[in-house]
């Protein structure tokens, strides 16, 4: 999290993007709007960074007090049901996460209801609740075919009819989408570290993000109450988030896996049921 890290301490006017950096992060030491950088750098929208990439960074606003935005950044898409997560892992050498557990009582679960973020707490509101950190750098890639065998540890998030099937075609649905009750369990599918875990995307409600292992991540999209924080290591099968409708008009799951960074069809992970 960004606590502890003066906001505006770095002072220079480029900045070299280093392993683990995030737009966002580094907009909070150098005091910038990440808008503003990004647009000042031609950063699209995914806000994807190159590890060594040089940044323009000079004039930035540092205001005396204020919350960190909080980590990984990715695409909105317009059409919530038709969901493509654009966010992708970097491989091992060019990406850096803590590998310390963070600290968090499951019993904080709060509804979320604002875009707003706080970092490194949990703040019981009725402005809703986030859970903050850095993220991973992130890339986008285009779509390409999985392998077909399967993953042995992966599960079901949670049960109920796919409703949205996966499609490889430009800007269709990315992930399957799976019907069910509100304050239906969500489950991780594989053991791994969130990586993202917030509201911050048009369409896409409470979204958790997981890191499994170096080349894959799953996202679950939609939740009503999330119940992990970024950071947090979590097992396969446990109980992540509660089903919701945020970010779309009906209550359902958006689950994505994604492989070194290309879109893949869930089903071809998930054993048969």
């Amino acid at each position: 999290s960004y606590d502890n890290i003066q906001k505006g301490s770095y002072s220079g006017a480029t900045y070299q993007v280093k392993r683990g950096d995030t737009l966002f992060y580094i907009a909070w030491i150098t005091g910038n709007d990440y808008r503003d950088l990004a647009q000042r750098n031609n950063i699209p929208e995914t806000y994807s960074l190159n590890v060594g990439q040089t940044l323009q960074v000079g004039n930035g606003t540092v205001p005396i007090t204020g919350n960190a935005p909080a980590g990984t950044v990715l695409a909105s898409n317009a059409n919530p049901t038709n969901t493509g997560v654009v966010v992708a892992p970097v491989p091992a050498s060019n990406t850096q996460l803590t590998e310390s557990n963070v600290d968090f009582n499951k019993n904080n679960g709060y509804r979320e209801t604002s875009s707003k973020q706080s970092v490194g707490k949990m703040l019981p509101s009725s402005n809703g609740k986030m859970l903050p950190t850095t993220g991973a750098v992130v890339t986008t890639t285009a779509p390409v075919a999985a392998p077909s065998t399967a993953i042995a540890g992966w599960r079901w998030p949670t049960d109920g009819k796919i409703i949205d099937n996966f499609s490889a075609a430009e800007g269709a649905n990315k992930g399957v989408d799976i019907s069910g009750s509100p304050g239906q369990p969500i489950l991780a599918t594989a053991s791994g570290r969130v990586v993202y875990a917030g509201n911050a995307l048009r369409g896409y409600g409470n979204l958790i993000i997981i890191k499994n292992n170096d080349d894959y991540l799953s996202a679950y999209a939609h939740n009503d109450t999330m119940l992990v924080r970024e950071q947090q290591g979590v097992r396969a099968g446990q109980k992540i988030a509660t089903m919701g409708s945020t970010g779309t008009s009906t209550t359902r799951l958006h689950f994505e896996i994604r492989y070194k960074g290309k879109y893949v069809n869930p089903l071809r992970y998930l054993p048969q049921r």
